[in-house]
């Protein structure tokens, strides 16, 4: 930039986007504990494991309401919009966007197949990479075009998972009456304990507290498992990652628009959606957790509201971050987002040694209160490695190898 306004413009686009990605990655963290502490039905409900005490009700309520998806939504909508980064800055540079673009997500989907091999069975960043791909195809939308086609896919994924749960829950009504036929109610209590409904938690707990082997050689034979969860999420990451595309191109996610407008988005989508969560929230407390609505909660009735709270999520962060951009912590936070890659991917080592076997094996051992004291913790580890680091480096540690890899070329590191 040639002019010292322009400069400060610049400066404060990077800020913006970084530190709303430093406010995802630590909020991934919060909704992944379950996750990498225990058995994974317990992140579908705490009736299945880790619900015994109100304290752990309490906790399992406020990650529903605030954090169970919306931060891998706001995670996908920041995906987008560093997608268009990465174009324009490739174009301005007279280079090959397509080439810088799908090597990018090449060696992506080879750290996201690493992760889930070798390290914990919930990585996305496969799923990104190969979404990441097809989002590249809609790179010279216009903003409106980008956000219409988005809702048009997300409407078809939720139509698709609401005719399967929609129908789930019917044969659930109708099998649990007490004038059910016993051949009606036989089947229904087959379809609880099979496979894909019983919760299984012996074999998990026993799985994750024994060797890394044996973890290892069950992510194997589940090798199909990152390409399952393309074809289920495909309906909701590539329309997230739309619509960051299209905020990118606006102006929504450099922080150029008016505070009247992010307000006025901030006002249209977290009072509802806030709402809408906490009548689906009251509603699976009301039937005791049960896990077929508490599927259909998460799959189905609550995808609306979501995608409304991680859009606000996004407005009002962008009002913080413009508010406090001088504030030391705000410094931190973007420093965090910058090595976010290095900060999801090394969270992943440090809390799958803490929980696994063959680490310090409490996986299962602690409650789903207690595990926020792992959460703080890890958020204060970021907040404190990341700024210095970048004071010193260009890029987080992975960061610099992904660079590096993508453009076959090592990257300078040192400043």
């Amino acid at each position: 930039m040639n002019s010292e306004g322009g400069m400060r413009a610049s400066e404060q686009r990077y800020i913006s986007l970084d530190a709303m990605r430093g406010f995802a990655v630590m909020g991934i963290l919060a909704m992944n504990i379950i996750s990498f502490a225990m058995p994974e039905w317990a992140y579908i409900t705490p009736a299945a494991y880790g619900g015994d005490s109100l304290a752990d009700q309490i906790a399992w309520f406020f990650a529903f309401i605030f954090i169970d998806g919306k931060m891998r939504g706001l995670f996908s909508l920041l995906f987008g919009a560093s997608l268009m980064l990465v174009i324009d800055r490739a174009v301005a540079k007279g280079e090959s966007a397509a080439q810088v673009h799908y090597h990018r997500m090449a060696w992506l989907a080879v750290f996201g197949l690493a992760h889930y091999f070798f390290i914990w069975f919930g990585d996305i960043l496969f799923l990104y990479a190969i979404i990441g791909m097809i989002a590249f195809c809609f790179r010279g939308w216009p903003p409106e075009r980008l956000v219409k086609i988005a809702c048009i896919i997300f409407a078809v994924g939720l139509a698709l998972w609401g005719i399967q749960f929609g129908a789930l829950q019917i044969f659930q009504y109708f099998a649990t009456r007490p004038d059910a036929s016993a051949d009606m109610a036989r089947q229904f209590r087959e379809l609880m304990d099979s496979a894909d409904l019983a919760f299984n938690i012996a074999p998990d707990l026993a799985l994750h507290r024994g060797s890394y082997v044996a973890l290892t050689m069950d992510r194997l034979d589940e090798w199909s498992t990152p390409i399952i969860l393309v074809v289920q999420s495909i309906g909701e990451t590539l329309p997230m990652m739309m619509i960051g595309m299209a905020m990118q191109k606006s102006g929504f996610m450099t922080g150029n628009w008016d505070a009247i407008d992010y307000r006025r988005w901030v006002m249209r989508t977290l009072p509802v959606g806030l709402l809408l969560t906490l009548v689906f929230g009251v509603w699976i407390v009301a039937v005791d957790f049960d896990r077929i609505t508490a599927l259909a909660v998460f799959f189905f009735w609550g995808a609306i509201p979501r995608i409304m709270l991680t859009v606000g999520y996004a407005a009002a962060l962008i009002l913080i971050i413009q508010q406090h951009q001088n504030h030391p912590m705000l410094a931190r936070i973007a420093a965090t987002g910058r090595a976010a890659f290095s900060n999801y991917l090394g969270t992943s080592i440090v809390m799958t040694t803490i929980f696994y076997g063959y680490g310090f094996g409490l996986f299962g051992h602690v409650g789903r209160a207690e595990l926020w004291v792992f959460v703080l913790g890890a958020w204060a580890v970021m907040l404190l490695w990341s700024k210095p680091w970048l004071m010193k480096f260009h890029y987080g540690p992975l960061e610099w190898l992904w660079r590096s890899l993508a453009r076959g070329l090592m990257q300078i590191m040192r400043r």
